[in-house]
């Protein structure tokens, strides 16, 4: 157990990975890490994240005060879609990255961090209490339900879809990618939405505390093995994604991020965002610099090793997070460097324990999803 956004949380389960133990002497917390990922990129593994902040949104003019609130494009998604968005400050740096889920004009479900909790909830609730003093507001509050104690499990992997279904008389296949559904699960009516933070197809399901405990056994049955921090970390970074305080803090854009994607063509033009001319000024003049995946040579580089150019030059930049990919068999790290030196197949080298390796930049993510599109 380690301590992770106030909370205990399990690096790793015990009982996995003991015959790779005792097979290749590594010590035990790796084989466990690495048992535990190739389990959830082959068959299905649950991660407990009941330590996210789960909020509900509603009012007649919720859909008007998400659009101020972030730059996405809500009021034109279909209910029961969701997006990867950004909360941004007023310079357009971002706050924190966050899964909106419309499931009406009148009614948002958004996941938020655990660890920017002290950051991101006094904030939204400034923003609300603005909203709705406004003229705008007046057309109708906008409430915030945070979900104190409810549970978030993450059901992971290529068999996680056949063995949800055994559960639930719901065709899952009618599910896809981004979509969510109130589905019954063994008599429980719970919020489980098609995604997750592995690049495998899976479930993140919303539970009422009082049903959390039942529902983590129901799911927790063979073949589906339980899963840690350690594995979840490892998975995220090989299918490219982004780790608030590690690849995103408040003085980097959405833009540099490689997440501008989130803002549509038009909203960057007609801004109407909170943070929009912070945005706008880095579309104008260029990111100074770029998030970028780099495949290294020799021993893996961690965050905050340094990039440099080729032969010891120029600092280019520095790491943000790296492991040696238990899927690739090859060191793989994120991290950023000045614009102009991100193109994919240029050469660079990091200092890894006082030593340079060479390493290419690489396109992401560097293992590639397989999310049910239908």
């Amino acid at each position: 157990m380690v301590p992770f956004a106030g909370y205990s949380m399990p690096l790793a389960y015990g009982d996995v990975g003991q015959g790779m133990f005792r097979e290749k002497h590594l010590s035990k917390l790796t084989c466990y890490l690495v048992a535990s990922h190739k389990h959830v990129r082959t068959s299905a593994g649950l991660f407990d994240v009941s330590h996210m902040v789960q909020s509900n949104f509603r009012g007649r003019t919720v859909s008007q005060f998400m659009e101020w609130l972030t730059p996405s494009s809500l009021i034109s998604m279909d209910p029961y879609h969701s997006t990867l968005s950004v909360l941004l400050n007023e310079k357009g740096g971002i706050i924190d990255d966050t899964i909106i889920t419309k499931h009406s004009d009148e009614a948002y479900y958004v996941v938020t961090n655990a660890g920017c909790r002290e950051r991101d909830l006094p904030w939204m609730q400034a923003k609300l209490q603005e909203w709705n003093e406004s003229e705008r507001g007046k057309e109708g509050v906008v409430e915030m339900e945070i979900l104190e104690g409810w549970g978030l499990l993450a059901l992971q992997g290529p068999e996680a879809a056949a063995y949800l279904q055994t559960l639930t008389s719901f065709d899952l296949t009618h599910l896809t990618f981004g979509t969510s559904a109130f589905v019954p699960i063994e008599g429980f009516n719970l919020h489980v939405a098609r995604g997750g933070y592995t690049g495998e197809d899976g479930f993140e399901i919303s539970i009422p505390p009082s049903q959390t405990v039942e529902v983590a056994k129901l799911l927790s049955k063979t073949p589906v093995l339980l899963t840690g921090l350690g594995a979840r970390d490892s998975l995220r970074l090989e299918a490219g994604m982004c780790l608030y305080g590690q690849e995103l803090n408040e003085d980097i854009s959405p833009i540099e991020a490689g997440l501008a994607w989130v803002i549509s063509k038009e909203r960057r033009a007609a801004g109407g965002y909170i943070g929009a001319e912070g945005v706008k000024k880095v579309l104008k003049e260029g990111p100074s610099k770029r998030r970028v995946g780099l495949v290294i040579d020799g021993a893996p580089a961690r965050q905050g090793a340094k990039i440099f150019a080729p032969s010891g030059g120029e600092l280019l930049g520095a790491v943000t997070s790296g492991i040696p990919s238990p899927t690739l068999g090859m060191n793989i790290a994120m991290g950023y460097v000045q614009s102009g030196w991100h193109k994919k197949g240029t050469e660079v080298e990091i200092d890894v324990r006082n030593k340079l390796r060479k390493a290419v930049l690489t396109p992401m993510p560097f293992v590639q999803p397989k999310y049910w599109r239908g």
